[in-house]
Parts: C-alpha cells; structure tokens; sequence
C-alpha cells in the first residue's frame, strides 16, 4: 500500500470504526463529514429536553464486532423487555420470553396470539439459531424470512400478528421478503443478548468513537466532492494528499432501500408500564410498533413528562394527515388522554436501511476493494444494521492494510 494517508469520506458508524482499526494498526488518517456531526444515520437530536433518536433504533448487545469496538460500560446501557406487548382485537396481550422472564410465562401461554404450538416452535427457533457459527448460519440455505416461517410452522395468526409487525420494525417492510439469513441472524442476536438504549440517546455511539480518534483526523462540516489522481478535493476547493480513499457514505451503491417514518410524542403520563415494545398486531392502522423511551431512561424527557416513540413503516407526501391517523389510533388504544399528547417531530426517512431480498450472500461477500486506491464501506456491505457498518468498516481497514 502507499504510504501517503488514507482519507475516509464519512463518519458514520463504518468510516468511524474503519478510521479506528487504521489508527490502531498505525496506519494515518483523516475522516471528513459532510454534516456538522457524527453518526450519519444514527443521529440523536435534543428538542426542548426531549431526547430523539432520528428514527427508532436499538443496540444489540449480542453484536460481536460491536463488542470489540464500543465500550458498552460507558453508554449506560439499559434494555427492553425480552418480548413484546401485541395490540390485537381491541386488547394488549404479552408475549414474554419464558426463558429470561418467567413471570410472564403464565400471561405468554394463555395469550390468544399464537396457539401453544406456536409457542413451543419460537423454542425450536432459538434452539435453531444457536446453533452452530455465525458463518454457518450465513450458509444456510435462503428463502424469504416469511417463507422459513412458513417453513417452521408458524400459524397464520402467529405471522400476522406478532411477526409480521416485530420484524417488520427491523427489516422496514411489512411483506417480510427480507432474506431468511438476516431472519435467523437477528434471532440469534435477541437471543444471545438484550435490545438497548443509551442515556444519552442511540448517537452516543458514534460520538464515543470518534472521541477515541487522535486529534486532527476527523473533521465535520466538510465532505469529499472529488477523487483525483493524487488525493481528494474538498467541498470548499482544498486538496487533500491521499493514496487510498474509502467511501463510508452509501451513494448510489446501495441498491433498494426501506423507508420508515418515527413520530415522537410527550405525554404527561406513560401509556406503557415497563420498558416494552408495543406492536401493532392488527392489519388496519398507521402504526407498526411503538415505545416509551423514558421507560428507560428517565433523561429522555424533562422532569414530569413521558416520551412516546410511534414507528410507521414507509413515507407519505401529507404528513399532516399521516399524524392525524396515527393519533386517531393512539387514542383507541389509550383513551382520550392520548388527544392531548404534544406532537414533537416526525422524521421521514426514505432511505433508512437497505432492503436485502435473496441472495443475501452476494451482498455480504461483495469485495471492499474498487479499485489500488478506492475501498468502499456500510452496513448495505452486510447484515444492514449497526453490526453490518461496524464489521465492515473493521474488514475495509484490514483490507487497506494487508
């Protein structure tokens, strides 16, 4: 490789882990932003005390690259409930996980969602999950992730009401044509660990690494615009000398994306008991799951106040109009105290995470390496999600280095 310095054009989670495995293996170089902070789409923002995430996200503790680059010890990591809350047929019923959570075995059972042998085939599923690496995992023959339900023997209503609406949250689509090996990766992850929120909201992530960097190489409100024969032009005209440059930004190689809107509400008093995720079991309706993030952690919300966090799949034009309906269902599932919740914000995010239908592996296997001087790194490179930008920010940098 040459000697002069690699530039990594975004600090997002994969151009920060990248930057931080070259800085470790003593490799110089810079990390240019183009926005004024870190995190690309991990980003928290702070409105009038209220602490929002842009877009619901959570941290897998399960992660394993993860776990190697982010000190968890100081996010204060608190975690969600093992299962969830299912709105369905005008009741909310509990789904726990007999496993981590045996007081609610008795209420899981005698839930009309699923029948006792749908139960029984989620223990079946994490059995299956476990087993074996993560690598065989991967290897595993693919389908749609709906089909391998099918395949496990779920019954209709278990995929409709409690599938269909949990891994759709993740994958952002509702048809859950999403590859069975991410399916199986994400249970696994559930499995092994919890699902967690930071004090400080999900960009606390991504601050603590660049934190880590060395003074001088990471510099924020300043993109790349041009790759040229002997390093980089910046947006405001500087050249920058570099013999290798690594796009940590998406662009055009994404392939498909999900979309996903998150509109935040304070209310004087939590709807939910207990850091849960609500799903919305039912086919009508705007909502796909929902959340209390001061369940949590308390910072999320001024003293006396609740945040409530409702996830819509996809985005509209009226947004107006999208509120109203979400609010008309809130207050069918709450009562009219949930007509007086403040609306904070909504974020539509039309690209949120890339959409991985079969052949899973062609895009985990794609190579890193464009070209001697060009590298490519994110989560679309991978599982898409916070593990996928991490490890394969980690594998570019080993690639650069040899």
């Amino acid at each position: 490789m040459s000697q002069k310095q690699v530039v990594i054009a975004g600090a997002g989670l994969a151009g920060l882990s990248c930057a931080l495995r070259l800085q470790e293996r003593g490799v110089a170089c810079r990390v240019f932003e183009k926005s004024d902070c870190v995190g690309g789409r991990v980003r928290t923002h702070v409105v009038d005390g209220y602490r929002l995430d842009r877009g619901f996200q959570v941290l897998l503790t399960a992660y394993p690259k993860t776990q190697q680059t982010v000190d968890f010890g100081t996010l204060d990591l608190k975690p969600f409930y093992s299962g969830a809350l299912v709105r369905s047929n005008g009741k909310f019923h509990t789904l726990g996980d007999p496993l981590r959570r045996p007081g609610d075995a008795l209420a899981t059972v005698f839930s009309s969602i699923g029948s006792l042998s749908d139960k029984a085939r989620m223990l079946h599923v994490r059995s299956r999950v476990m087993a074996g690496t993560l690598d065989e995992l991967l290897a595993r023959p693919e389908v749609t992730s709906m089909r391998r339900l099918q395949e496990f023997g779920f019954s209709k209503n278990m995929i409709q009401q409690f599938f269909r609406p949990f891994l759709g949250g993740i994958f952002l689509e509702p048809d859950l044509v999403t590859s069975s090996r991410k399916f199986e990766f994400v249970m696994r992850m559930f499995s092994e660990g919890e699902a967690v929120l930071p004090k400080q909201g999900m960009q606390a992530i991504p601050a603590q690494m660049a934190d880590r960097l060395k003074p001088g190489v990471l510099q924020t409100g300043m993109g790349v615009r041009s790759l040229e024969s002997d390093g980089v032009t910046l947006e405001n005209g500087q050249h920058v000398s570099a013999g290798i440059v690594v796009q940590a930004t998406p662009g055009k190689v994404s392939g498909r994306s999900a979309a996903v809107t998150c509109l935040y509400y304070s209310a004087d008093a939590s709807p939910v008991r207990g850091p849960w995720l609500v799903l919305n079991g039912d086919p009508q309706g705007p909502i796909n799951n929902l959340c209390v993030p001061t369940e949590l952690h308390r910072n999320y919300a001024p003293p006396g106040k609740s945040l409530v966090s409702v996830t819509v799949l996809g985005v509209v034009a009226d947004e107006l109009q999208l509120e109203r309906d979400v609010r008309t269902q809130l207050v069918e599932w709450y009562g009219q105290a949930a007509s007086q919740w403040g609306h904070l914000r909504t974020y539509a995010i039309p690209e949120a995470l890339a959409l991985q239908e079969p052949p899973l592996l062609k895009t985990v296997n794609k190579p890193l390496k464009i070209s001697d001087r060009l590298f490519i790194c994110g989560d679309y490179l991978s599982i898409a999600s916070i593990e996928g930008a991490i490890s394969t920010g980690i594998r570019c940098a080993d690639e650069i280095c040899g």
